[in-house]
Order: structure tokens, then C-alpha cells, then sequence
């Protein structure tokens, strides 16, 4: 969270202002005493203004709201870095945008029009609901969203882009601490993310026969894949030959949400990190997995495909 009761150019106060991990700002109106109607229409105002916001007025935004809260991160970097793990690049602040709608409940209206929104415009907005009820003397919390999360945020991050998809895999392979490395899944043949559903959830978009370039964050591409199995948790991955994985969050371990998830997969071509392609214009994304729509996703592809002479 980095704002809460902004105010905008236009001399209204949008609700609450979020980042998440790939740099996309989340326009999340809460739709007590609002109409059902005039909610999305308001959100969809706010994130027009939102959509033009510089990072230093990011920045600005979020300093405002440590002032007004009393907040104990006051650098926007560092309180990224603290909630994300790494530090933001300037280009992907605000590079994409999300709307969200808060509410107990949307009538049959409201619930038509965001769909329409997702599926003819491909706009990113979705809407999630509440409900709090008491059980034997226990108070419980309900969350449940109306469109997956994971197409949501697809489509954020191909907002204004127009291009077909060109059947190609982005993955992004961070290296950890807990055990995860490049050249573990060189040897045996994997992607992986864990740490919270955020980053592992992607994975499951892969499907045996796919292809996924593969990228480190800061390093460059350093691999192009075959997929031959889907998506599983680390404690199904393991064989013998592989218990340094034992140290990556097992479901047992770590519960199912925050698991190292893999993708069993077989190298048409991996290089070492030394050897990593990282050149200006390449495309970039904190996503485990995306599908991206961009000119600079083709121009990627090519670029690795001449250079690793990958023919098809």
C-alpha cells in the first residue's frame, strides 16, 4: 500500500493506491455508499489519472501517505525492497496499472460490466469480496474474487500493447538463498518459483510442449526451454540426486501457498550466468511466467533466437 485517500488533479480522493512486485499501481476504490454502477466508473476515472503518474510522483505519493500514517519505511525503494526482496527500476514503476473494486457484494449489473471490461476491452479490473460471518463464538474473514487474479494481471502487464502474442514464454528465475539456483536447474532440467502464490501461481500457465525463455533479473537471458511436465510442488520434484531442493520450502515445511512450485523442463539451450544475454531493449518482468504482447517481447525472441542459432 502507498496511498491511501489520494488526491488527484481533478479534485477527487481515490480510496486506497497499491504497488505490486512488478511495478503495476492498483487503484482499489471500496464501494460503501457508492452506487454499484458509479464505483466502476470512478475507478476507472481515478486509474486514467493514475495511468500518468511519473515515479517521482509515485514516490511523492507514498511520502505522503508514511507523513500522514506515521509509517516506519519513509524511502519508497527500501520499503519495496522490504516487502518484494529487490529494489525497483524506475522504468517499471507505474509501467502498467490494475483497478480493484471492494465490495460485499456487486449486482448483476456492475458483475456484467467488469466482465465485459476483462474480456472485449482487456482492461485489468477486477473485483473482490468480503464477507465477515461468527461461527460457535469465532469471527471469520471471506475473501473471494471474481475473475482469477492471474488474468488480471496478464492483462496489466500488456495494457496499450496491441500485438498478438507470439506463442513464446517469458519466465523470470530468481536465484535464492533457500536453495534455489541457476545452475541446479540447469542440471536438472527445471523452473521454479516459491515464496508466496504471487510468484509461483504463473507456473501453472505452462503446459508440456510449451517454450519459455528464461531470464534472471538483473543478469539477462540465459536459457530457452522445452516444457515436459507441469507444474508441482518441490516435494514431488525431488530425487535422490536432488536433496540440496531441501532446503527450498516444502509444502510441509511451508504450507501450499508459500511452496517452491517446479516445471520439469528439457534445455534446447542454457548458458551460464557469465554468459547471460542482457542487452538494451530486451524485454523484462518480475512475473515467474507471462505471455507478453509487446513489440519488444518479438524483437527478444528474434534477438535470442539469431544469436543462440534456435531455429523454428
Amino acid at each position: 500500500m502507498i496511498g491511501r485517500q489520494v488526491y488527484t488533479d481533478f479534485g477527487k480522493s481515490l480510496d486506497l493506491l497499491a504497488i505490486d512486485v512488478t511495478g503495476s499501481l492498483i487503484v482499489v476504490e471500496l464501494k460503501k455508499h457508492k452506487t454499484p454502477r458509479d464505483v466502476v466508473a470512478q475507478t476507472i476515472d481515478y486509474a486514467s489519472w493514475v495511468e500518468g503518474l511519473s515515479p517521482d510522483r509515485v514516490v511523492k505519493i507514498y511520502q505522503q501517505f508514511v507523513e500522514k500514517y506515521g509509517l516506519a519505511e519513509s524511502n519508497f525503494d527500501q520499503a519495496f525492497k522490504a516487502k518484494f526482496g529487490y529494489l525497483p527500476a524506475e522504468e517499471d514503476v507505474n509501467s502498467s496499472h490494475q483497478m480493484v473494486v471492494v465490495a460485499a457484494e456487486l449486482d448483476g449489473s456492475t458483475e456484467r460490466i467488469i466482465t465485459y471490461l476483462n474480456d472485449k476491452a482487456k482492461i485489468a479490473v477486477n473485483a473482490v469480496f468480503f464477507s465477515v460471518f461468527e461461527d460457535g463464538g469465532n469471527c471469520y474473514l471471506s475473501r473471494a474474487w471474481m475473475i482469477d487474479l492471474g488474468e488480471t494481471e496478464e492483462r496489466a502487464i500488456n495494457i496499450g500493447q496491441k500485438e498478438e502474442w507470439n506463442g513464446e514464454y517469458y519466465a523470470s528465475f530468481g536465484a535464492s538463498t533457500e536453495g534455489r539456483s541457476w545452475a541446479d536447474a540447469r542440471k536438472y532440467g527445471f523452473i521454479s518459483a516459491g515464496g508466496g502464490r504471487w510468484y509461483s501461481k504463473t507456473l501453472f500457465m505452462l503446459s508440456p510442449g510449451d517454450r519459455v525463455w528464461v531470464n534472471i533479473p538483473k543478469t539477462g537471458y540465459v536459457g530457452v526451454a522445452k516444457v515436459i511436465g507441469n507444474a508441482i510442488a518441490v516435494d514431488d520434484f525431488k530425487t535422490k540426486e536432488l536433496e540440496l531442493l531441501g532446503s527450498c520450502g516444502s509444502v510441509e515445511e511451508w504450507g501450499k501457498d508459500d511452496a517452491e512450485y517446479m516445471v520439469p523442463v528439457e534445455w534446447v539451450y542454457s548458458v551460464d550466468e557469465r554468459d547471460a544475454v542482457n542487452e538494451v531493449g530486451l524485454f523484462g518482468n518480475q512475473n515467474s511466467v507471462a505471455r507478453p504482447r509487446t513489440s519488444k517481447w518479438r524483437h527478444t525472441v528474434d534477438r535470442l533466437k539469431s544469436g543462440w542459432d534456435i531455429k523454428g
